[in-house]
Order: structure tokens, then sequence, then C-alpha cells
């Protein structure tokens, strides 16, 4: 049925009370419809003006702006959708893995990392094997490139996920209900890593030698984190071909003028089997922790511990594991101090059409059902960092 509004509201008093009633609803209803397409057109333009820049965030501060644009602006109940402990007593563990080398080192290990993976999905590991100096080299790296002018990084600028080096402000900024105040370089580096002459001259030396070490080191964890699941070592690596895809998610925050009306991330798990993060020491990651009771949910803060990469259990991870591991959420404050440089290194299989199943225990039910990467990564991408996370459409 169409809406119609009325150009002569006069008829209303020739009409009966009742009709006279509810012509009158009809009108109000239509004319909040035709409301509410005039600001999505607005917004939709003004989305569209800001991609059209290829300046990102930073190009809005870099411009002057003191004021968060609208389409910046989320709603008060995504920002305040938990409290945020400061004093919280739960503190996110971090693992030396120093000792791996001997029998006892490594037990110890794989007891710390099913713990973190059981409970809060997140840990911090120190003695990794990754050089401070190479992490120093790759967060310079990607603030030189994001710190240049536009005109050096619109070639890079792109929405086409064919090209595995494309900067971008947002990937979902057409989805989502609220832009958030970053700007990424995403690079696929494994199977087949990118032609040097793909990646930005900024950060072309470092970023190959980067993805090696954190490579390495995500065979390391995904072998305790296999013995932790009571598989064999090789298990998440070999037979689940979880080291197969390497993705870099090099995120910039600019400075923000009112970080209480925005967001760095929204609230969300991540499409991956595990991610490493390299983080500088700004701040603004906080893990959403929730008690022994399923109450109280709170925002917790993830420090910057010198020399520490922060590791987190992905939403394919929790599928695999049948519930054992948490892919718990996780999001990041907009913040007046900064910028805040980080790089997430998203571990995923490449083939898309490998089957994710659960690992189900004797006598127990699988609680998702058999699906692909493929089809994952398609539904992540169509409702964006929605704060809904992906396990729901595939959960049983």
């Amino acid at each position: 049925m169409e809406c119609m509004i009325s150009k002569e509201p006069r008829l209303h008093r020739s009409l009966p009370h009742t009709h006279a009633q509810t012509e009158f609803k009809g009108s109000t209803h239509c004319r909040s419809q035709l409301q509410s397409s005039m600001a999505s057109d607005h917004r939709l333009g003004a989305l569209k003006a800001f991609d059209d820049t290829k300046a990102g965030v930073k190009g809005l501060v870099d411009a002057g702006a003191t004021v968060v644009p609208l389409i910046f602006h989320h709603a008060p109940e995504s920002l305040n959708d938990a409290p945020h402990h400061h004093d919280h007593q739960f503190a996110i563990p971090v693992i030396d893995l120093a000792g791996l080398a001997t029998p006892s080192g490594r037990a110890s290990a794989v007891g710390a990392v099913k713990a973190a993976a059981e409970t809060v999905g997140f840990f911090q590991v120190v003695n990794h094997g990754v050089p401070e100096a190479a992490m120093s080299a790759m967060l310079a790296g990607l603030r030189n490139f994001i710190e240049e002018p536009v005109e050096a990084k619109a070639p890079y600028y792109t929405r086409d996920h064919g090209r595995r080096v494309r900067y971008q402000s947002n990937f979902d900024l057409f989805q989502s209900p609220a832009a958030n105040w970053r700007d990424t370089l995403f690079m696929d580096m494994a199977p087949e890593p990118p032609a040097p002459e793909e990646i930005p001259p900024a950060c072309r030396a470092v970023v190959p030698e980067f993805a090696g070490l954190v490579q390495r080191l995500g065979s390391t964890l995904l072998g305790l984190l296999s013995e932790a699941l009571g598989l064999r070592r090789g298990h998440l690596e070999e037979d689940a071909a979880c080291l197969e895809g390497l993705s870099l998610a090099c995120h910039y925050y600019p400075t923000c003028p009112e970080p209480h009306l925005t967001l760095g991330t929204t609230k969300h798990s991540d499409p991956s089997f595990i991610t490493v993060l390299l983080q500088d020491a700004v701040g603004g990651l906080q893990v959403l922790v929730v008690d022994d009771d399923k109450q109280n949910p709170a925002w917790v803060d993830v420090p910057a511990v010198a020399g520490a990469l922060v590791v987190n259990v992905g939403d394919y991870l929790q599928l695999l594991s049948n519930d054992r591991f948490k892919s718990v959420e996780h999001r990041v404050v907009a913040k007046s101090a900064g910028p805040r440089v980080s790089v997430a290194c998203f571990f995923r299989t490449d083939g898309s059409t490998r089957v994710l199943a659960p690992i189900v225990a004797d006598g127990g039910n699988a609680r998702y059902r058999n699906t692909t990467v493929d089809e994952m990564v398609r539904h992540y991408r169509a409702k964006g960092l929605d704060g809904v996370s992906s396990l729901q459409y595939v959960r049983i």
C-alpha cells in the first residue's frame, strides 16, 4: 500500500472521528517514513562524500576538525553497553614463552594458554621470538604511510577485496550503523604475498619481515592451543590449516576531538582462528569480561606491556573447539590522546571452500553446523561491525 500525505488537513473535520483519526495516524506514519528516508539519503551522501576524499579520518583531523561528523556518532546504548572498570580485579594474563624447550616449561605454557582461551579468550605473550626492533619498525612504517600527503596514499585507497593491499577507512563504511574513528592499511600476506611494488614504500621493507616473524609465532601458538585441546601438537596447523592464510590489518586511530561520541572500533569478535596484535603504548583496547555467573559484564583495559604481543581466540577457533575456547568481544575506544597505531595479524585458512566443523568430544553434541570460511567471510562483510557475533549465524 502506497503512503500518501494529505495536502488538505481541513478535510479531517468532515470525516467521522474514527476515520479521521485513522487517516491522521497514517499521515503521521508516512511523514515519519519520509523523514527517515530523507535522513538515510543524507547519510549516504555524507558517507560517499567522505569516502571520495580518499583521505580517511586522518584527513578530517588534518583539515582541523574540532567536532566529530554525524556519520561517526554512535548510539549512546552502544557506547555505554557495559560499565568500564579501571580497577576491575581481572587482569589479562601475560604468558612467558621462554621455557618451551623443556617439558615442564611447555606443560606450564600449555596450561596457561588453556586457562586463558577457555575463560577470557585473551592473553599477552612475552619472549615470543619477534624482536622489539621489528615491532617498532612495523609501527613506524605504518605511521609514516598514514601520515603521508593524501595524493601519496590515494593510489592504495580501494574497496576492491580482490586487491591484496588496500587502504581504506572502515571496511564496512556503508553497512555499519556508525563509522569508526580509524583508517586501515590491509594486506593479505599468505599464502601468496603481494608483490613488493604493491606495498607502500613507507613500509615496504619491514612488512614481509614482520609477517614472517609473526607467522613463525603463529605456528608456536597453534601448537600450544592444539595441546590445550588434548590434540597432537600439529593438529590446528596441519589438519585444520589454521596457518595457511595471514592478513595484516594495520590500524591508525587519529586523535579525536569528541571521544565521547564515537569509537575507534565497534564491539566485535574476530573472523579468524587466532589474532596476534601489536599495539603501541597509547592504549584503548578493551575486552568485555563476564563473571562466572554470566552476570555483570564489564569492559577491561588491555594494558600495553613492554615487548608483549596480544593474542586472542577468533570465531573460527571457537567453532572448531565447539565452544571450549572463547572468541570474546572487544573494542577500541576513541581517545583525545594519540594517534594510536596497531597491527592485527589474522590467521585464517586460505581454502575458501574448506569446511569448518566442530571437534566434538566423546558423548558431546555439536553446537555449530558445518560451514566454510567463504560463507563466514561473506556473512561478516555483509553485516559489518554491528555488535552481533558471526557465530550466531551458524549456531545450532
